[in-house]
């Protein structure tokens, strides 16, 4: 099945999921014709509406297929059979409805996590591919120090990004790799479910809200009573969860969490802005006893040529920064202008900025010069970093 050429379009976050599984040995539904479609083109997201040909989402750009336009029948002949009664309730009472669609192939499973919705009175749909092969640091592009910042026992770890800056993904690594190192309890919340792991030396507990708990609160209250060693909580959207995040870390418990953030300096003062000023003093003690590192990221597009040699079309730039003294007197001191000046003072600990993150992108030709200054925080940095001129750092002490 060929796909028409690109065409560009932009969606929001893909919602949550709850079981419809297809068993080994019953006929397939006729659907699943479309899941397969995305499955061989190795597509990331399944869309489908009335009016328009069948479409992926392939390496972040909306592909069509060849296939005819979606009639009002189709959809509901191709979708409906995919529901429970329970489901097909719902889809009618609210307008919406999650669901889990699974392929088999042999012994071997591809799971999507699925939206169905009216919209005008017709169903479309947004089924996204959940990923079950987790690729380590050295496939994505990532720095070894992450290894050292996921055996902290203790703390909590902040991916910090924008949506579809391959947090999740980014995570998933850290918790894979511990996973075939240590012998750790892991419970992860999540909304919705972005990767699937195998049992290797430690054993994952995943639950997706919406459907394996009723909700965050409910999810976090369990987790610490589930022998955790580790606990994801995915995104600290509002002071509750942080505040069980935190709480997590406080008694013992290795947390990762990630937030809307454009730096990691910036984090911090995402982080206050949750909860108000009277208690940002607590807070900042808080964050410097818990925090361990900060992993700001962004994703961007690979160079021609090193898309033609590795297959790889987008690569991660990251700012790191861990918690040494001088980070925690800065943040204890309300003093988070003078973060930059102490993460490029961290090299020898791992640390870098994004100026650093993306002048070794362009030198080992993995971007383009023009893709890494739209994006840096300082042309003017870059171009001299990529001179080999380092700026002297004021004291920050």
């Amino acid at each position: 099945m060929s796909i028409d050429p690109l065409q560009h379009r932009h969606h929001g976050p893909l919602a949550v999921p709850a079981k419809a599984t297809i068993e080994p040995g019953q006929s397939e539904p006729e659907a699943n014709k479309l899941f397969r479609w995305v499955m061989k083109h190795k597509g990331s997201d399944l869309h489908l509406k009335v009016g328009v040909p069948p479409a992926m989402r392939l390496a972040g750009t909306l592909r069509f297929s060849n296939w005819p336009a979606l009639t009002i029948e189709d959809m509901e002949r191709l979708m409906l059979p995919l529901l429970s009664s329970r489901q097909r309730e719902i889809l009618d009472d609210t307008g919406g409805v999650d669901f889990a669609h699974i392929i088999f192939d042999g012994k071997l499973e591809t799971r999507f996590r699925v939206n169905l919705f009216r919209q005008r009175g017709r169903l479309s749909l947004v089924a996204r591919r959940v990923n079950t092969e987790i690729p380590n640091f050295e496939a994505l592009g990532l720095p070894p120090v992450l290894g050292e910042i996921a055996s902290h026992d203790q703390g909590i770890i902040i991916l910090a990004g924008v949506t579809g800056s391959g947090k999740s993904t980014t995570i998933a690594s850290m918790l894979d790799y511990i996973n075939h190192r240590e012998a750790c309890n892991i419970v992860t919340i999540e909304d919705p479910i972005e990767f699937t792991f195998t049992d290797d030396k430690s054993i994952f507990h995943q639950r997706e809200v919406g459907i394996d708990v009723i909700d965050w609160d409910t999810a976090l209250k369990h987790a610490v009573r589930q022998d955790p060693d580790i606990i994801l909580v995915g995104e600290m959207r509002d002071r509750d969860t942080f505040s069980a995040a935190l709480h997590a870390a406080e008694t013992g418990h290795l947390v990762f969490g990630t937030i809307h953030a454009s730096s990691a300096p910036s984090t911090i003062g995402r982080i206050l802005d949750l909860f108000p000023r009277d208690m940002h003093p607590a807070m900042r003690q808080s964050l410097e006893f818990n925090l361990k590192a900060i992993i700001a990221q962004k994703l961007l597009k690979t160079s021609k040529e090193w898309a033609a040699k590795t297959g790889q079309t987008r690569v991660p730039t990251c700012e790191i920064m861990r918690t040494n003294p001088i980070i925690r007197k800065l943040i204890l001191n309300e003093e988070d202008h003078k973060l930059a000046d102490a993460i490029r003072m961290g090299k020898e600990e791992g640390m870098q900025d994004f100026t650093e993150s993306l002048r070794g992108l362009v030198v080992a030709e993995k971007i383009d010069r023009a893709t890494a200054f739209e994006v840096a925080p300082s042309v003017e940095a870059l171009k001299m970093a990529l001179k080999g001129i380092t700026i002297n750092q004021p004291g920050i002490l």
